[in-house]
């Protein structure tokens, strides 16, 4: 590959504007030290998210309450009558897991330089982007909510309470918040970073897909066996469609606009509603 640098794992620096699919694979040596690399990230991250999910739902099914009849609190308040402290737990809660983000995101720069454009995490197709992410959200949130209530209807997931800060000024801007930190962290740590590691280790891109979309089933298994299945699906066709388009960001965008309708809608609508 002319014009490339080589970096501090092995491996070669790409071009500007260089696919996922085209990252070099490394020799056994440098392969040792990614996949040191990506136990070290995923460990910090959503492998960890993946154990507590676990756990958690190992301590509803071991309730003497089916799970079917269990609720799954999330954006919980923390110091309800101090509005200013909750907010700056909320704030703690949702803007520190993108360390982890920016974490992948220099490990991918150290190995290849320009780590944003080979991910495509980055402004440059802001119609595009937009355009495939609000498309996908359409087409894959309202079959979600479908498979969410038969899910909990055949008694295989809880009832999940998506959003419940207490009503302030700040309770909006913060759900909308926590939906943004979840898109971008998600999908740049579950798909731009992991796959192109796994691709730099010589992995198949559909077993590199099948892997990251069972870790993305598993860290939300806290909601059920559902949580898991919905999710699990999500991740392969969140994988297959970076591969295809060679960019995160319209996923970044759709997971973002999908956890926003959760978050907020769920916030307006759950009062007035017997069936969320």
């Amino acid at each position: 590959m002319s014009g490339t640098a080589r970096a501090a794992d092995g491996s070669l620096a790409g071009e500007p504007g260089e696919s996922p699919t085209s990252a070099p694979t490394l020799g056994q040596s440098a392969k040792r030290l990614v996949t040191i690399e990506i136990i070290i990230v995923l460990a910090i991250s959503f492998g960890r998210s993946a154990v507590s999910s676990i756990l958690s739902l190992i301590e509803k099914l071991t309730r003497n309450v089916p799970l079917s009849e269990q609720t799954t609190s999330m954006n919980n308040s923390v110091t309800p009558d101090r509005p200013w402290l909750d907010l700056a737990y909320q704030l703690y809660y949702y803007i520190l897991p993108l360390a982890e983000t920016a974490l992948a995101l220099y490990l991918l720069h150290l190995a290849f330089g320009h780590a944003r454009r080979l991910i495509g995490f980055d402004l440059t197709r802001p119609g595009p982007d937009l355009a495939k992410g609000a498309g996908f959200c359409v087409a894959v949130g309202i079959p979600g909510i479908g498979f969410y209530l038969l899910a909990r209807e055949i008694g295989i997931n809880t009832t999940v309470a998506p959003a419940n800060l207490t009503d302030v000024w700040w309770t909006v801007p913060v759900l909308l918040g926590s939906a943004a930190m979840s898109g971008i962290s998600e999908e740049v740590v579950m798909l731009g970073y992991l796959l192109t590691r796994l691709k730099n280790l010589g992995w198949s891109p559909v077993v590199a897909i099948i892997v990251s979309a069972l870790i993305r089933g598993s860290y939300h298994l806290y909601q059920g066996y559902g949580g898991f299945i919905g999710n699990l699906a999500m991740g392969v066709v969140f994988g297959f469609l970076y591969l295809r388009w060679k960019r995160v960001m319209p996923l970044v965008i759709a997971h973002t606009l999908i956890d926003c309708f959760a978050f907020v809608g769920y916030s307006l609508i759950a009062p007035y509603v017997s069936w969320l």
